[in-house]
């Protein structure tokens, strides 16, 4: 499913714990880490997608998370043309991606990278929220910083939540 203007429709996933620290997988076999994400199927919403892709790549479900947050448009990134399949030459210039960001509300044992038969990731950890992006690869760089400047907003008004949710029931 490729747009008219060269561009696969994703979702970006930023994973982040009770301490707003963000998951970060490192890609099978190689030395770059990155943040979940992968395209959207035909008839798929975004929101159906990201949680196709997190129980894919991460092994989480829906129960494990909250929905803090997501980009309003798309982002879009291109990809070199030496990393495009020869037959999608001139037809595919990369991704258009919304972004969500997620709250594990599950426990760091629930993260399973081999929860399905292709897996993306052979490692991951938690890092600071605004970790520098020199180990994501360069051309997604961008995309990133966009993503998590325009949903950090999100994490103060879930810290507000629980401190308003936790007076509430007097602990």
């Amino acid at each position: 499913m490729i747009d008219r203007d060269g561009y696969r429709p994703n979702v970006g996933i930023i994973l982040c714990n009770a301490h707003n620290k963000v998951f970060w997988g490192k890609r099978i076999r190689e030395h770059s880490w990155q943040f979940p994400q992968g395209g959207i199927k035909q008839g798929e919403t975004p929101e159906q997608a990201m949680y196709r892709e997190l129980t894919e790549e991460v092994g989480l479900r829906a129960e494990h998370v909250r929905i803090l947050g997501r980009t309003r448009e798309w982002l879009r990134y291109d990809v070199p043309t030496h990393w495009v399949k020869r037959e999608w030459r001139g037809s595919y210039k990369g991704q258009k991606q919304i972004w969500f960001l997620l709250r594990l509300v599950g426990r760091d044992s629930d993260v399973s990278l081999r929860a399905s038969d292709h897996p993306e990731f052979d490692a991951w950890r938690w890092n600071d929220y605004w970790v520098p992006l020199d180990s994501v690869i360069e051309f997604k760089r961008e995309v990133y910083r966009l993503a998590l400047n325009e949903l950090v907003v999100h994490l103060g008004a879930d810290r507000q939540r629980r401190h308003v949710d936790n007076e509430a029931v007097g602990t």
